[in-house]
């Protein structure tokens, strides 16, 4: 199997190719880094959303979109299937990189993220590493970085800003938030390995979250994003995992139902928290409901629900009483 960022590269070319069709904008920077727009400034869209996803998974998963029925409305939605779910969720697809360079602030995911050795216990923990002479990120932000951010990513990924391949969009973009619900298998994994899971005993990963619409500013898209996977979102994973009553325990409080903060749209929750994420329960980010089947024992446990009520609210759904 080629490097992940070799195969991020891949995806990131051929977005390259399929420009117009994605309607994306391509920007080559001073130094030689380049960058697609996705979203900041350029239209994209539900195609470049899909592409996101993958460059995000460095291409270790099928990505499609599917239907998800809110309250008895259909909705666009994506499901992810990965048969490399430790690789493709944590080592690349996790955001956990706070890109800050003077004013430009990001959050930076996918396979350039193990070269600048970001989350190094995570690394350490799945047993993974790389060394590549080429780095692939995807920013979610509202702005397009300068040379003076690529630049500072290429030093610490330890390669020249010309060999840096950027991808950006906000999180209040059709492509941006496309993205987000991508990442619903990934987030059921953070919250395992939170708990101290070992995460290597899980071995495919599927899972689908409906895609919120646009429903506001930022913050607004920020917390309806995060309202697909906690009240929407459902997954699925295979796993060998010997201690059965273990694995209920952690199977028991794996959903974001086992917050006291579910039950509330994200955005009020993040509101009445003061906008302050410290003071927000980090257990709700976690999928509505979640399936294991423990390969060895031939058992498969279910836990947590979607809340469609709460997701109706969260999206802004309205009916006007025109029909």
């Amino acid at each position: 199997m080629m490097g992940i960022n070799e195969m991020g590269f891949e995806v990131f070319e051929e977005m390259l190719d399929y420009g117009d069709e994605l309607q994306i904008e391509v920007h080559e920077l001073e130094n030689g880094t380049v960058v697609i727009d996705a979203g900041v400034e350029a239209r994209g869209g539900i195609g470049a959303g899909i592409y996101l996803s993958r460059l995000c998974m460095s291409d270790l998963a099928d990505i499609q979109l599917t239907p998800c029925d809110v309250g008895g409305v259909l909705l666009p939605g994506v499901q992810v299937a990965t048969d490399y779910p430790a690789v493709s969720c944590m080592a690349s697809q996790c955001a956990m990189w706070q890109i800050k360079a003077e004013k430009y602030f990001a959050m930076g995911s996918g396979p350039g993220r193990v070269l600048a050795g970001k989350t190094r216990e995570l690394y350490e923990k799945i047993g993974f590493e790389e060394f590549s002479d080429i780095a692939v990120l995807f920013l979610e932000s509202s702005r397009l970085p300068d040379e003076k951010v690529s630049a500072l990513i290429a030093q610490r990924c330890g390669i020249d800003p010309a060999d840096l391949r950027i991808a950006v969009a906000p999180t209040d973009s059709i492509a941006g938030l496309v993205q987000v619900s991508a990442r619903v298998v990934e987030t059921g994994l953070h919250k395992l390995f939170t708990m101290g899971f070992d995460i290597n005993s899980i071995k495919s990963g599927w899972g689908r979250a409906p895609i919120s619409p646009i429903s506001g500013d930022m913050t607004h898209c920020m917390g309806s994003s995060n309202d697909a996977i906690i009240y929407g979102g459902e997954t699925y994973y295979t796993l060998i995992y010997e201690d059965i009553e273990e694995l209920q325990r952690y199977l028991k409080a794996m959903p974001s139902s086992s917050s006291r903060d579910w039950g509330a749209p994200f955005y009020q929750t993040f509101k009445a928290a003061g906008f302050d994420f410290f003071k927000v329960d980090h257990n709700v980010f976690a999928p509505a409901k979640v399936v294991m089947n423990e390969v060895k024992s031939r058992r498969t446990f279910v836990c947590g629900k979607t809340n469609p009520q709460v997701l109706a609210e969260s999206f802004h759904l309205e009916d006007p009483g025109l029909s």
